[in-house]
């Protein structure tokens, strides 16, 4: 089963994208984690409607060949970091690759997120988006690490 975090946005920070590589370097060989950036929509004249719609087509793209979408959005279930490895236990056990959407600025398009086979929120908190990447890809890390018993996660 592979994991791809398809994020709306431009070039992280370095930081950033030396953290979510790190943590995909982490990553056992049968669960390997992608980041890939999906080019927003420039903003201009246009619309939030516009700009959503132009995104969900390169979304749509991104997305294909993914047998689960997970939306991330502020008004999503709230999980748990055990809950969410119960979750990618799970969706082991299925087989299948799982495709994680970050939005861009605007967020994601309704159809993307009515599509999702989950919708799920990182924080309670507003999170820029390239920092959504990489809390995202140390979430992933901490539940695969939860799963097989190893000390990174640590729980009272």
């Amino acid at each position: 089963m592979k994991l791809s975090i398809l994020a709306v946005g431009h070039k992280p920070p370095a930081w950033v994208a030396a953290g979510c590589a790190e943590y995909a370097k982490r990553m056992p060989r049968e669960l390997p984690l992608a980041v890939v950036e999906i080019k927003p929509e420039p903003r201009g004249a246009k619309s939030r409607e516009q700009l959503l719609a132009a995104e969900k087509v390169r979304l749509k793209a991104a997305m294909q060949g993914f047998s689960r979408v997970v939306a991330l959005d502020e008004r999503g279930l709230d999980l748990t970091t055990r809950q969410l490895a119960q979750r990618l236990e799970s969706w082991m056990r299925e087989g299948g690759d799982t495709a994680f959407v970050i939005g861009g600025a605007d967020g994601i398009d309704d159809e993307i997120k009515a599509r999702a086979d989950a919708v799920l929120r990182l924080s309670s908190l507003t999170l820029p988006h390239a920092l959504a990447r990489l809390l995202l890809s140390e979430q992933l890390y901490r539940a695969i690490s939860t799963i097989r018993g190893h000390p990174y996660h640590r729980e009272d």
